[in-house]
């Protein structure tokens, strides 16, 4: 990502032109108060799609489910989902299985505790969804939202989406909540064997003369974040090569 102050470009997103539509509509719940809502997916994600060729006469090519051992193709019937818990043995799972580990749909965003927002570590979030007021809810949304805004604290909550349940911290976004889905820390690898340097200055021959020089230089380097100022300059170019290559005549 590259920050382009002089050039401000705007991609247009077919999404953005339409309606946003909501994708799970329930309640914020804390002690005995809860505040009717709808949930909104806040990311559009721009991805380029590409295709396996065949480069002699650029023929799409197939992904196929062989067996390791015979090396034949195995029909759809015949799989079944495995997890490997040794090498080589595995213990079989069933629809079954997996319909009775799914955790009971709740249309409820249950806070059970209020942190202090600035301590959610930010390796934690993982997608957000915004969320609006239904009919009726206005008040105790707007309650809700100044309260957190004026403490600095986020809402930590568990929700049910499309039949997973998810560890969630309600945040302040300007006028709007969102829920913002957290890892688990289960999810995360542990970062014990990654060696980086520790808090001993002076076996690393620094000296606070260069603490306060390099304080110093991140103070003039300092702005007011706007995410406007950003954008994917990859995704640019490489949509500029494309569009080239189409204008040239150079498709199949």
């Amino acid at each position: 990502m590259a920050k382009s102050p002089s050039k401000k470009k705007n991609r247009a997103k077919k999404a953005d032109s339409k309606q946003l539509r909501s994708l799970w509509k329930g309640s914020i719940s804390f002690g005995l108060v809860s505040i009717p809502v709808a949930l909104y997916s806040a990311e559009a994600k721009e991805k380029l799609s590409f295709r396996l060729l065949d480069r002699r006469d650029f023929t799409p090519v197939r992904y196929r489910r062989v067996n390791e051992k015979s090396g034949k193709d195995v029909p759809w019937d015949d799989i079944v989902k495995g997890y490997e818990y040794d090498k080589s043995e595995f213990v079989v799972l069933s629809d079954a299985d997996f319909q009775r580990a799914n955790v009971e749909a709740s249309q409820t965003i249950a806070i059970s505790e209020f942190v202090e927002a600035a301590e959610i570590s930010p390796i934690y979030f993982d997608k957000p969804y915004y969320l609006a007021p239904l009919k009726h809810g206005e008040k105790g949304y707007a309650l809700l939202r100044e309260a957190m805004r004026r403490t600095g604290k986020a809402g930590i909550a568990r929700m049910v989406l499309r039949s997973r349940e998810y560890l969630t911290a309600l945040v302040v976004h300007g006028n709007m909540l969102v829920a913002n889905l957290l890892r688990f820390p289960h999810d995360l690898r542990a970062a014990d064997g990654i060696d980086v340097p520790g808090k001993d200055f002076k076996q690393l021959k620094i000296t606070d003369r260069e603490i306060s020089m390099a304080e110093e230089l991140i103070d003039k380097m300092v702005d007011r974040w706007d995410p406007k100022e950003f954008h994917e300059e990859y995704f640019d170019d490489l949509m500029k090569i494309i569009d080239a290559k189409i204008k040239s005549g150079k498709t199949k």
